[in-house]
């Protein structure tokens, strides 16, 4: 073999390479799924290869990582009562009656997705609202944000939550004249989904593989799944060892308890199945979130002055998880939305690291995250770059949130809020993710919320105005197209320990990236939103490919026309 033999050569493209030395190019070449050439079309000519792709004069960016998505529940989204978009109470109730009808007595419904933000009233359902179309099923349906859910009148009874019962610590259950309303906050869904029947593990499976088809045909090339249990361990192992899936994925698993113990005796799994499979972090959950008022905050709601949300874990349960994982090089990530959660996950990961100092740990700088880091008090961002902690953020949730986070939070507490460029000042970087299902889980969604700030156009028409004047909130805070693009490449490489085998384009690194229709480093912001996936390439090996699946279905079009022809004649 020559030593200009390759596996495939990509020409023809205007490349985005995400390296400083060489930052654009027009051709790849990739020998063992990993580039060892990008430069021009001319210098391509030089290698050998059995396959040679044309990229149409079209984007080519560093494989996209959503750095925080939650891909059984992508897949769950897809196979059950899907209720995005949801824009009225009338239109959410008339998905379950749909629903109802195909669902025999007694058999649960559940489903995700609504929001209850666009109502009018902004007011969430209650178990009357369903008890008059589902009398005899029993109905558990999820906001989309994952951290409330309206439950029936038949559900409850199930679960036994009658007036009498007490709020589950880290979790609520609302109440009117002493009568639960249905609703149901965080750690409290627990005592309805315990009763819900388990899916089996084939349709875990069948879960994880849509997930995993959906994110791939939006150009995901790696995704950081945030959490896991033990038996979805497992079956995430299944799907690889058995040929699969082809995403990188970096598992979390969800501690405190058990599975956390068993992780930390057992340790952690460092690219498993080629390159494909990462599994060094736990994932906790510290608080709820803005929109159903679970966010721990330091002040009262402004909208609700009898709460300030809730912490979902005890402090003093976390200290020597904490210190184990330094000792044992793994890595932490912490769900913290409102400024209290933040404020005290920092005081906590300063102890541990004070208490574990760096001599003592498997992994001197153990790159621990907070998840979502959404309001933080201004005098608590500089302490994420001294602490190096990483805050992982999802643009979208600014762009939705700007509907009612004002109300929530009052005025001064929004110049904490959805901080990126606070933080980038400071030092830090930011992942970027989606959080879906929370979100749509689409890239181009995140990246224009990232450079924007702007909600998106098709919201400006049920939005108030006096919302969509502050449509800009704070636009001092977004980020420009160089830093968008790195907090879905080289950011979340860095945050998963990978820069060295992932982020961009350069010899030695793995073969990945995303073909877009578009150059969105150029066009204006509202095309942004326009702009599809044309191909997803892992390993320097197409995953998907938008143009080659309109050309099959093209050619099977030809051959049932021309099969018809025949048979006429």
């Amino acid at each position: 073999m020559r030593a200009d033999d390759v596996d495939v050569v990509f020409v023809n493209g205007n490349v985005y390479t995400g390296n400083d030395k060489q930052p654009q190019a027009e051709a790849i070449a990739v020998k063992n799924h990993r580039v060892v050439f990008a430069g021009s079309n001319e210098e391509a000519k030089k290698f050998h290869a059995p396959h040679l792709t044309d990229l149409r004069e079209q984007t080519v960016v560093p494989g996209l990582t959503d750095s925080h998505c939650h891909i059984f529940g992508i897949g769950e989204r897809e196979l059950t009562l899907n209720l995005e978009g949801t824009n009225s109470l009338e239109e959410f109730l008339a998905k379950v009656k749909a629903r109802v009808a195909q669902t025999p007595h007694g058999q649960w419904i559940t489903g995700r997705g609504w929001i209850e933000t666009f109502w009018q009233p902004a007011q969430f359902p209650k178990r009357e609202d369903l008890d008059l179309i589902t009398p005899d099923n029993p109905v558990f349906l999820v906001r989309a944000d994952g951290h409330a859910a309206i439950a029936n009148s038949a559900a409850l009874k199930i679960a036994n939550i009658d007036k009498k019962t007490p709020n589950p610590f880290g979790g609520q259950i609302l109440k009117e004249k002493g009568e639960p309303t249905g609703m149901l906050l965080d750690n409290a869904q627990d005592l309805v989904v315990k009763r819900i029947p388990k899916p089996t593990a084939a349709e875990r499976e069948q879960a994880l593989l849509r997930g995993i088809e959906r994110e791939t045909g939006l150009g995901w090339c790696e995704i950081q799944n945030a959490g896991s249990h033990r038996e979805d361990i497992d079956l995430i192992k299944k799907v690889y060892a058995d040929g699969q899936a082809k995403i990188r994925l970096i598992n979390c698993v969800y501690g405190p308890g058990e599975d956390a113990e068993n992780f930390l005796k057992t340790g952690a799994t460092i690219d498993g199945f080629d390159h494909h499979f990462t599994q060094r972090t736990i994932k906790v959950i510290f608080d709820g979130a803005l929109g159903s008022r679970g966010a721990a905050l330091l002040k009262p709601y402004s909208d609700a002055p009898e709460t300030s949300g809730y912490l979902t874990e005890k402090p003093e349960q976390l200290r020597p998880m904490f210190e184990e994982a330094l000792r044992r090089g793994i890595q932490v990530e912490t769900h913290a939305i409102g400024d209290r959660a933040n404020r005290t996950i920092l005081d906590l990961y300063e102890a541990a690291f004070k208490a574990v100092p760096p001599n003592e740990r498997k992994i001197a700088q153990p790159r621990w995250r907070v998840e979502h880091a959404q309001i933080v008090d201004p005098a608590d961002i500089p302490r994420f770059a001294k602490l190096g902690v990483i805050p992982s953020m999802q643009p979208s949730h600014a762009i939705s949130d700007l509907f009612f986070a004002p109300k929530r939070l009052g005025v001064d507490r929004l110049a904490g809020a959805y901080a990126w460029q606070s933080f980038l000042k400071t030092g830090c970087i930011i992942p970027g993710g989606s959080d879906a299902p929370v979100e749509r889980g689409e890239p181009m969604i995140e990246f224009y919320a990232a450079v924007t700030r702007k909600p998106l156009p098709s919201a400006h028409e049920s939005m108030p105005a006096e919302a969509l004047a502050k449509a800009g909130w704070h636009p001092e805070q977004a980020v420009s197209r160089e830093q968008a693009l790195k907090m879905f490449t080289i950011w979340p490489a860095y945050a998963a320990f990978e820069e060295k085998d992932k982020g961009s384009l350069e010899p030695g690194k793995l073969a990945d990236f995303t073909v877009l229709s578009q150059d969105i480093m150029k066009i204006p912001e509202p095309e942004i939103l326009r702009t599809r996936s044309e191909m997803t390439v892992i390993g320097g090996e197409i995953i998907y490919a938008h143009w080659v699946r309109n050309e099959l279905e093209d050619e099977e079009r030809e051959r049932k026309r021309e099969s018809e022809g025949t048979r006429q004649d």
